[in-house]
């Protein structure tokens, strides 16, 4: 939720929007904004020296992202995107009130349109903490009951996607296991439900129909706009910028982001107090 902010002028509308990420996965739903949403300025953060989320306790998690929302207070922003899914299950129900800006938690975004599916079975893909969460099945059945959450925690895929090691043999073996286990429960559908996952499709739909897999990112990136739209926050001009921030080694930032995004400028790297 957003508490009101004192509003004086026009100008917060082309105040910038805040991206974070354990890493470069969250580029993927800015990717989708910004393709829907070319006029607005994007700040995006990748806490790779803490990465992987998904591994880290509830506290950690806490302390990560309370860190990353004062760091995008000091910027002046107008929204905040939890372009993870690992953040969105475990730290926004407990930060949600903290800040003065618009928060987007990927997966309380999303749980109502995948509610509404016409489907009785959907498998989810995310990592420990997520599923741990539960809160893709706490989403889904809150609104739809009937609708059956098969849950699965894939531990190994992030560091697949951030490495580039989706061409090892192990790797693919440790993909299709994972999938396999969710596929013998018959799911009519499978949410990828860590950002990283999506770029994973190629080898997934070898093993299964490609139109099986949901990416959050591209509804996302829809709910975003419309919640923005009827704010009166999207910005009115007509050039947009982005800037990157990493807590880790901005040159490794780079390589992994270039599977997903071009970055044209290295990132600033930053020590969050």
């Amino acid at each position: 939720m957003w508490r009101a902010l004192t509003i004086t002028s026009n100008s917060i509308r082309n105040y910038p929007i805040g991206f974070f990420d354990s890493g470069v996965g969250g580029l993927t739903v800015l990717k989708q904004l910004k393709e829907i949403l070319p006029y607005e300025d994007y700040l995006y953060f990748g806490d790779t020296k803490n990465m992987p989320y998904g591994e880290k306790s509830k506290e950690q998690l806490v302390e990560f992202s309370g860190k990353i929302f004062k760091f995008f207070e000091k910027k002046g922003v107008k929204a905040v995107v939890m372009a993870c899914n690992t953040t969105s299950a475990t730290t926004y129900d407990i930060l949600k009130n903290d800040f003065n800006f618009k928060i987007y938690p990927i997966i309380q975004s999303v749980t109502k349109l995948f509610a509404e599916l016409p489907v009785k079975k959907i498998g989810v893909f995310a990592t420990h903490a997520t599923i741990n969460s539960h809160a893709y099945k706490i989403g889904i059945n809150r609104i739809n009951p009937e609708i059956e959450v098969i849950e699965h925690a894939c531990p190994e895929w992030v560091k697949i996607v951030e490495e580039k090691l989706e061409d090892k043999t192990e790797s693919i073996a440790a993909i299709k296991y994972d999938l396999n286990s969710v596929l013998k429960e018959n799911p009519e559908k499978i949410i990828l439900g860590c950002t990283h996952y999506p770029y994973l499709i190629d080898i997934l739909k070898q093993f299964a129909p490609e139109d099986i897999f949901i990416n959050p990112a591209e509804e996302f990136a829809k709910f975003i706009k419309s919640d923005l739209e009827k704010a009166g926050l999207l910005a009115d001009k007509t050039t947009g910028s982005q800037n990157f921030y990493v807590s880790g080694s901005p040159q490794k930032f780079i390589n992994a982001a270039s599977i997903f995004y071009e970055i044209k400028h290295l990132p600033e790297q930053i020590i969050l107090n």
